[in-house]
């Protein structure tokens, strides 16, 4: 072993194999090759670990010690087979009728950990050339293809910690990973641009995760470098082919130059607080240059090139896009024909669902199951009705026109927005609207509305017994309920709903308010029916609740709590955080796609005449809404859940509790089975930061998390830079709660209003975007209509068939998981902690937490005493269950906000 120090001056670590006999016959190189089972020397891995750390004295057998010694190391290299058949026929234009052909290839060096002591610069190895195209079997089916490549380094080298790549091809190259076997491992996972498009070489650091301070010396530049590339300069238009992370205000919603009234706020300025966007620097508008120019066919919206849906993902969204428009194609058409496309009797909406397949009809007693003619049309009609219509959503089971009492307080636990619901603690509900521009905004509720429904108790009783609550949409609307109203086809109110606690724990809604603009004759009290008339009022009213939770569900709950205030987190940890960092690596698949799903919602979801203005009762003032939740409602600190229960009056502190929480609503699934994931998840999270900070000191000298954390405040949430409530980041206690509930909001939050919008919110009867009319009053013309035909006059609220069948195509893309999704608890690279056994046991058991919790929920939703989530015509709550497969199946909690 004395003899193997010497040679290599303790320079080669354990996987490296000299080939002594190879050395006579290569003019002094030697070949170093990784074996599992060394031939040569006597000697273990320990004796070998510290291989290549310290130059030693080159003492070379079989030759003159004088003479240089150059050493071989081979490489593995991974590339997604993209752009193949181009890059094929440019290599073969090249090679035949190009006679000043360029060198083609990857060109790549080892980066070592230690600096040259001559130049202080990092070490570096030869250029080695990888022409792949070369290699490449012509109809390969495989989706990658592996290469070796050796590499040229003095014995003296030391540990190659990095990669510098060049890419010589015209096209751009998708590099999977590298590998040195036992060495070194690197997951790059990114597309390298041809060398004359980004002039930086690209360089991708060994997988092992490394604070700042830890970094080795040869590193320590390029982890600045890599990340200056990253934030970029902040001019200039953003290329398709770029991966710069930058921030901008929201200026790209409205399309100026089309006209004053496609206008819309730029959010992100004083008027109109916002969270920051990805820039794109798109060319302003020709009559506003404040604003951006909406992207066109010559324009796409930038987003960093690796974060750009592909392969599997991007077939498969892509195909849902196609069923959305031939699902649409038939009710335009009749749409325009009829000039109304309004519905005028249930069973027009019916149709726009799929009849039950004939192979799941039972035979009738007595007739025979062989294929007939009939059959055979009825199977051709199912394959038809794929493209052409939709799948039953679970709310349609065992409803009509209306929803049932029980459903509205039942999805307010266990729907698709159970983040609104708040227990009532002053009677009658009080706005907290500046009543200097909205006037005294005093409730018409009187304690006469609801006495009769609280089983003899009195209102303050009930409130002390935490029997009352309410669905409070009346301060989210009222400031443009005029503007809503001015719409020919828009009607809305600014609604209050009180809730009832019964004894079975369900939720029994007991009076609604419905307020139009400030003065008492514009605020009515409806109140549980006692005959026809009162009865379809009632339903009407439930109905402009249930379209005002739509709006705040969709705009507030899933946009602005998921989507946008997310962003700035993920743009801050691309910028700030090295990809070597111990938290970007535990934050990185939670980040992966919003900033394109993101994209892709400002160009057809949020814009101006998108799907929320054209569907959705919020119509152009949608904006507007979003800002004034983001201003006075939003709390970075209050998106725990914990804290989110207890500020909505839904719990309170209990260390007798299993969680130390006790809810007020025992069967309450969101929060139920919510709470199970939330310590799973925090546990995890304290043990992985823990394991790399052990006391506040640490984090407060790692320059990066701070820079991080610093930006997002500053920058990010630059409106909000001045709150008192962000949370400190000083302790490793601090950084845990920061990045649980990170962590928490992109993944199981988000799944939990998003990935049931189309089961659970697919039967526009029940939960209509948006209503055409107000409650018909006496003496008006309506008002016989109504008296004449309720069910009919209910449907003319609703969207037409053409405005249904648009809202019902995005609900189900936004439901669907996509085939390559990634769910939470499912790591399958554990690359970067290969000699951090702890931190893959803490993943481990997160899993099986998870596995468990999903069992946990099976039980749960078979138990009769649960009302809210098991009986005749009550769906399971399965949102919350981690796995899930492909297609719309209301339940799995992906790792990130990615459709």
């Amino acid at each position: 072993m004395a003899m193997v120090k010497e040679i290599m001056g303790q320079s080669m670590v354990e996987a490296f194999h000299l080939d002594a006999l190879r050395e006579q016959h290569s003019h002094h190189k030697r070949c170093i090759q990784w074996h599992k089972r060394f031939s040569l020397f006597p000697a273990t891995i320990s004796e070998l670990k510290t291989a290549v750390q310290q130059p030693a004295p080159l003492v070379v057998p079989f030759a003159k010690r004088d003479l240089p010694v150059t050493l071989t190391v081979t490489g593995t290299v991974t590339i997604k087979n993209s752009m193949i058949m181009a890059m094929m026929l440019q290599h073969y234009f090249d090679t035949n009728f190009n006679n000043t052909i360029h060198a083609r290839g990857l060109i790549m060096q080892l980066v070592s950990t230690q600096l040259d002591p001559r130049t202080l610069e990092p070490k570096l190895s030869n250029q080695a050339v990888l022409d792949w195209m070369k290699h490449l079997k012509v109809g390969a089916e495989t989706e990658r293809s592996t290469y070796k490549i050796e590499f040229e380094i003095d014995s003296n080298f030391g540990l190659p910690g990095a990669i510098l790549v060049t890419n010589k091809y015209d096209k751009e190259i998708y590099l999977e990973c590298f590998s040195i076997e036992g060495v070194m491992d690197i997951t790059c996972n990114s597309w390298v641009q041809p060398e004359k498009v980004p002039p930086e070489k690209r360089f991708f650091f060994s997988n092992k995760a490394c604070l700042p301070c830890d970094t080795q010396a040869g590193l320590k530049e390029l982890r600045k470098e890599d990340l200056r590339q990253l934030r970029g300069n902040g001019k200039g238009v953003r290329r398709a082919c770029e991966r710069v992370y930058d921030y901008d205000v929201y200026n790209d919603l409205g399309n100026p130059d089309k006209g004053s009234e496609h206008v819309r706020p730029i959010l992100g300025t004083k008027g109109y607080p916002s969270p920051r966007r990805c820039r794109t620097g798109r060319p302003f508008a020709t009559t506003d240059k404040k604003s951006e120019s909406p992207v066109n066919a010559f324009m796409e919206t930038y987003v960093p090139r690796d974060e750009v849906f592909e392969g599997a993902r991007k077939e498969s969204f892509d195909m849902e896009r196609l069923k959305g428009v031939t699902r649409n194609l038939i009710p335009y058409l009749r749409t325009c024909i009829t000039k109304c496309g309004a519905f005028k009797e249930l069973s027009d909406v019916q149709k726009i669902y799929k009849r039950k397949p004939v192979h799941e009809m039972k035979p009738k007693e007595g007739t025979t199951t062989k294929s007939s003619f009939p059959t055979y049309l009825s199977n051709i009609q199912d394959a038809v009705e794929v493209y052409f219509k939709f799948n039953a959503p679970q709310i349609i089971s065992g409803n009509g026109c209306c929803i049932r009492d029980e459903e509205l307080g039942r999805q307010a636990l266990a729907g698709i927005n159970p983040l609104s619901i708040k227990r009532l603690e002053t009677f009658p509900p009080v706005s907290d609207l500046d009543p200097s521009i909205y006037g005294a905004q005093e409730s018409a509720l009187k304690e006469e509305h609801i006495l009769s429904h609280l089983d003899g108790m009195s209102v303050q009783q009930a409130m002390a017994e935490k029997k009352l609550f309410i669905l409070d949409y009346h301060d989210a609307y009222l400031p443009f309920i005029n503007g809503i109203n001015a719409h020919e086809d828009r009607k809305a109110y600014a609604t209050r709903t009180i809730l009832y606690l019964t004894q079975i724990g369900t939720l029994k809604p007991i009076a609604i308010e419905l307020s139009l603009s400030q003065g008492e004759p514009s605020k009515q009290v409806l109140t549980p029916p006692s005959d026809a008339t009162s009865y379809w009022l009632w339903q009407l009213g439930k109905a402009h609740v249930c379209s005002n939770d739509a709006g705040v569900h969709q705009l507030v709950h899933h946009w602005l709590r998921t989507h946008a205030c997310m962003e700035p987190f993920i743009i801050a940890a691309h910028r700030q955080l090295s990809v070597m960092h111990p938290v970007f690596k535990l934050l990185k698949p939670h980040l992966k796609h919003t900033l394109q799903i993101n994209a892709l919602a400002r160009e057809a979801l949020i814009n101006e005449g998108g799907i929320i203005e054209s569907d959705f009762s919020s119509c152009k003032y949608s904006a507007e809404i979003i800002s004034a939740a983001y201003k006075d409602w939003w709390r970075f600190d209050m998106e725990t859940l914990p804290a989110d229960l207890i500020r909505r009056g839904l719990a309170e502190p209990d260390p007798t509790q299993p969680h130390g929480l006790r809810l007020f609503i025992e069967d309450y699934p969101y929060a139920n089975d919510g709470l199970l994931i939330w310590f799973a998840l925090e546990n995890m999270v304290r043990t992985y930061v823990d394991y790399y900070y052990h006391d506040g000191l640490m984090i407060q000298s790692d320059s990066e998390l701070q820079a991080w954390y610093t930006e997002i405040i500053k920058v990010g949430h630059a409106d909000h830079t001045n709150a008192s409530w962000w949370p400190p980041l000083s302790t490793p206690s601090d950084l845990t709660s920061i990045l649980t509930t990170l962590i928490w909001v992109v993944s199981v939050q988000h799944s939990a209003v998003n990935f049931g919008q189309y089961p659970l919110g697919g039967y526009v009867p029940m939960r209509p975007p948006l209503m055409k009319k107000l409650l018909p009053k006496e003496g008006n013309p309506e008002y016989k209509d109504f008296v004449e035909e309720p069910e009919g006059y209910l449907l003319s609220c609703l969207p037409n068939l053409f405005q249904t069948t648009k809202f019902l195509a995005v609900i189900s893309i936004l439901s669907q998981h996509l085939l390559d999704s990634e769910y939470i608890g499912q790591r399958k690279d554990f690359s970067d902690w290969a000699g951090d056994p702890e931190i893959i046991k803490a993943f481990y058991k997160f899993s099986i937490d998870l596995k468990r919790i999903e069992k946990e929920i099976d039980k749960r939703n078979r138990d009769p005493k649960r009302r809210n989530r098991c009986g005749a015509g009550i769906p399971p709550y399965e949102l919350l269950i981690a796995s899930s497969g492909p297609g719309v199946t209301c339940r799995g909690v992906p790792n990130s906000i990615s459709i």
